[in-house]
């Protein structure tokens, strides 16, 4: 599906939680979030009929994401029943890695294909002080299991605060290319500032090329992160939802003064 100004639409990220089991300081504020009630949260049936409808539009890839989403109860029932949609060829999944011991295997059976895994320093007093209590050899142990089970390729997300030369970025590249993973450097990005910026080893943040949309938690489909722009698809329909996303999607972001990172999904 093509937009108003001709990009091709086939991504569609998919957030199926708002919490998390970090605390990351440039995600969540300290004293915490008001969290959607269980009722408000999609069910895994209606996240599906989306992602049918999705692919009736041109979604072909669909990724993953929170809060965390591997704190949500079922996560491998879902990647399931996504994988088994006609017309899906890439599933991914965004996660902290925390649980990734627990559940990389079942994922792997259920269809998951590859991860992003967050980790901005490999400093384990600097980890637990960005994450407020997060123990960093979760995370290590987490990308062990996600290479065995077979994951490809696995990508590092690290956020940087003002260049990939900084003395954490540079470690984490370090630890990258010694272990076989991508790196992908994401800039401190400000939702209701509107300042963000294409992602070193990425595309995200290059407007002029975006093939995205995404799914929150709750049901609205945003066609910008950068943007207050969102159609619900309980109240408008799954159809619906999706016409107005695609017909107003913004040429570029601007700014989101209406959610939050945690809610919205990176």
């Amino acid at each position: 599906m093509l937009d108003r100004y001709n990009r091709r639409l086939n991504y569609l990220r998919i957030s199926v939680t708002d919490r998390c089991n970090l605390r990351c300081i440039y995600c969540m504020p300290a004293e915490g979030v008001k969290l959607l009630r269980h009722q408000d949260i999609l069910s895994f049936d209606e996240i599906v009929e989306v992602v049918r409808q999705g692919v009736s539009y041109g979604i072909n890839k669909v990724r993953i994401t929170g809060g965390e989403p591997l704190v949500r109860r079922g996560i491998v029932d879902l990647v399931d029943m996504i994988w088994q949609v006609e017309g899906i060829k890439d599933l991914s999944m965004t996660t902290n890695a925390i649980l990734l011991t627990k559940f990389a295997e079942d994922l792997k059976k259920a269809g998951l294909q590859r991860v992003n895994i967050s980790l901005d320093t490999v400093n384990p007093d600097k980890f637990n002080k960005i994450t407020r209590g997060g123990n960093i050899n979760e995370v290590f142990e987490g990308i062990e299991i996600a290479q065995k089970v077979g994951f490809s390729p696995i990508k590092v997300n690290c956020v940087i605060w003002k260049s990939s030369k900084e003395d954490d970025a540079l470690a984490v590249k370090k630890y990258c290319e010694e272990n076989d993973l991508k790196v992908r450097f994401i800039h401190q990005m400000n939702l209701s500032t509107g300042e963000f910026s294409v992602v070193e080893g990425g595309d995200g943040g290059n407007c002029v090329q975006c093939n995205r949309l995404r799914l929150t938690a709750s049901g609205d489909i945003k066609p910008c992160l950068f943007s207050d722009l969102s159609y619900n698809v309980r109240k408008l329909g799954v159809e619906e939802a999706f016409n107005q996303a695609i017909e107003n999607k913004p040429k570029s972001g601007s700014y989101n003064k209406s959610g939050d990172f945690f809610n919205i999904g990176g």
